[in-house]
Parts: C-alpha cells; sequence; structure tokens
C-alpha cells in the first residue's frame, strides 16, 4: 500500500526544530554549547542529535512566508539548475547529508517511487546535499532516480546555509524538506534528524493545501498547469 511507504513526516510546519524537543530543551543545548566555546572540540559531551538541535536552534530553518534564496547548482558536468526555472509550479526541494548513507538512500527511493503523487500538483522535485556532480551520478545510477540531484560542493553547503540547513558539526546538509510555491515562496519546511527517513507525507499534504488554496482564491489551478 501506498500509504504504509509514505512514512510520518508531520503535515503542519512545527517552529522548533525538531518535533520533539520544547524550548526549554532547546535552550538548553544552547547554553551547553555556548558554555563549551560552541567549537567542535569543546562540545563532545553532547551527542550527535543534541548538537544538531543546538545549531538549528542557532541557525534556524527557513519557514512558512519567507522567500526562497535564489540559487544556481551543477546537476551534471553541463547542465547548471536555477530556482528561477520553477517559478510557475511548486517545488519540493530535498536536502540529505551524504549519497549512498542508508537512510538518504531510503530517502530517496521514497521520493521516487511517490513521483507520480508529484505529478497530480505539478510539483517539481530536486535533491540537494554537498556531494561532488561524481557522487550524485553513480548514487542517482544506483538508485534509478528519476529526479535531479544537485551538488551543493563549491562553495560547499552554501545553498544549505541560505536555507537555514548546513549542519556546521558534521559539514553536509540536515536532513530538509522545503515545499515552495509557484511565487517562490516557502510554504511548509521541516528538519528531521539525521538517522530518521521524514517521509513524504507532509509534502504531500502541504502541496494538496496548496492546491486547495489557489482554487478556492479563483487562481489558475496547479495540478492544471504548464510549464
Amino acid at each position: 500500500m501506498l500509504e504504509d511507504a509514505l512514512g510520518s513526516s508531520p503535515t503542519t510546519c512545527n517552529c522548533l526544530p525538531f518535533p520533539w524537543t520544547s524550548n526549554e530543551q532547546v535552550s538548553d543545548l544552547v547554553s551547553k554549547i555556548e558554555s563549551h566555546g560552541g567549537t567542535k572540540k569543546n562540545d563532545k559531551e553532547l551527542t550527535r542529535g543534541e548538537k544538531s538541535v543546538a545549531y538549528s536552534h542557532r541557525w534556524p530553518v527557513l519557514r512558512h512566508g519567507t522567500r526562497a534564496p535564489n540559487f544556481r547548482l551543477k546537476a551534471t558536468t553541463d547542465k547548471i539548475i536555477s530556482l528561477d526555472e520553477f517559478r510557475l509550479s511548486p517545488l519540493v526541494l530535498v536536502f540529505y547529508p551524504a549519497d549512498f548513507s542508508p537512510v538518504c538512500g531510503d530517502e530517496v527511493t521514497l521520493f521516487n517511487e511517490v513521483l507520480p503523487e508529484f505529478s497530480r500538483f505539478n510539483a517539481q522535485l530536486l535533491g540537494i546535499s554537498v556531494d561532488n556532480i561524481w557522487s550524485h551520478k553513480a548514487f542517482s545510477e544506483a538508485r534509478n532516480l528519476r529526479f535531479p540531484l544537485l551538488s551543493d560542493f563549491r562553495p560547499k553547503g552554501e545553498v544549505a546555509r541560505k536555507y537555514g540547513v548546513f549542519a556546521e558539526q558534521d559539514d553536509t546538509a540536515q536532513r530538509a524538506l522545503f515545499v515552495i510555491d509557484g511565487n517562490g515562496i516557502i510554504r511548509w519546511s521541516y528538519v528531521s534528524p539525521n538517522e530518521v527517513n521524514p517521509g513524504v507525507n507532509g509534502v504531500l499534504a502541504e502541496l494538496e493545501s496548496l492546491a486547495a488554496e489557489e482554487s478556492q482564491e479563483g487562481g489558475p489551478d496547479i495540478k492544471n498547469r504548464v510549464i
């Protein structure tokens, strides 16, 4: 069943870095980071998950209503893709830590399997990590992916930083999802712990909501738009 494969991401954007943290927990973690100088060398007593929460709080992910920063990234040696190319339709950005890691492989495979669902809303999908284009090529071929993987490699993590999802302590992108509407506005975002596959439910719910909203407002129906 498709529903069994979709995962368990939330249908609404949580304003905390991760849904399982409270403001008090985040403040405590940030205090730990700051009391140790906030360096890789001195914050060893924190777990990887704790550091991800604290760093995300200090450099928060872009949220609903924010204009999505433009980017130009390589998809192949001779192809560059920019955000401006997707101004007429919804766009889903999937930031992930690394090619060939187990959770990342499962996540991109899941998104690949539900591409027909995205087509119902004329939504486009892009994967982004700090891996180089050759790694992306091998990873895409190994997983038979039917959507582009963009290389945020040079300068490393520049686009992930713009979206507030670069993990300084790991030197990779965080596992993050963004839904951007046809006007270039972020409508939904979510950051998952690196070890957790966030699924696609939250993305599909926001695309459904976006389509319904535009239909009610009398605007062009996303499902019927042609690029």
